[in-house]
């Protein structure tokens, strides 16, 4: 596997815009969100042990995940929460370690949102990066995305708090500021990272 870096952050921090500007940078991504998406498209075997786990309450009539009623109903009770990812991770686990190894690019981050709650691929991982803000903007920006403001407090409980996260992470982009004090860190740690990847063995690109 190439250099790993751990991208993960709590809700609303701005995980998915950090790592699109190391992606414009050339960096490898692997999103386990995105697996986790595709894990639970209709017809596959994670909906039906879904749907086996927490009956149709979690699903639209026409037989669709309702993800919103599924995220509601985990980040409410530990014990479905616990379940749930029981089922998920283990494939999330395996499908974004194989598809880290399959890069080609100096480095990858792997964008895992419960890095720290689940140990979910800290094995994999190099260095940890935490995408940090102050918890009212992590509010704010989730509640403009569509979520309720309960509904982001619940998330949040079951998240480990910003000072905990903040003390296990090796690297910490501020997020705070506006999309351009964003885009100037992640160039600075894309240097950090690409001169990590080749002390480690990776090849130079040609336009550095």
């Amino acid at each position: 596997m190439p250099f790993a870096v751990g991208l993960t952050g709590g809700i609303g921090c701005g995980k998915s815009r950090a790592a699109d500007c190391f992606a414009e940078l050339g960096a490898g991504i692997v999103d386990t969100d995105v697996i986790s998406h595709r894990l639970t498209q209709p017809g596959t075997v994670t909906v039906a042990a879904i749907r086996c786990a927490f009956g149709d309450g979690c699903f639209d009539s026409n037989g669709t995940l309702n993800r919103g009623k599924l995220r509601a109903l985990v980040f409410s009770d530990a014990r479905a929460r616990s379940v749930l990812e029981s089922i998920l991770h283990p494939a999330i686990r395996r499908i974004a370690a194989a598809e880290a190894s399959e890069l080609k690019t100096p480095y990858v981050l792997l964008v895992v949102p419960l890095l720290f709650e689940t140990n979910a691929l800290r094995e994999f991982v190099d260095r940890v990066l935490l995408i940090d803000c102050a918890e009212h903007q992590q509010i704010e920006r989730a509640v403009r995305r569509g979520l309720a403001e309960n509904e982001v407090r619940a998330i949040m409980a079951s998240q480990l708090s910003r000072s905990e996260r903040l003390g296990r992470s090796d690297d910490v982009i501020d997020n705070s500021a506006g999309p351009d004090e964003l885009k100037l860190s992640v160039e600075t740690l894309h240097m950090k990272y690409l001169e990590m990847a080749y002390e480690r063995g990776a090849t130079p690109a040609v336009n550095l």
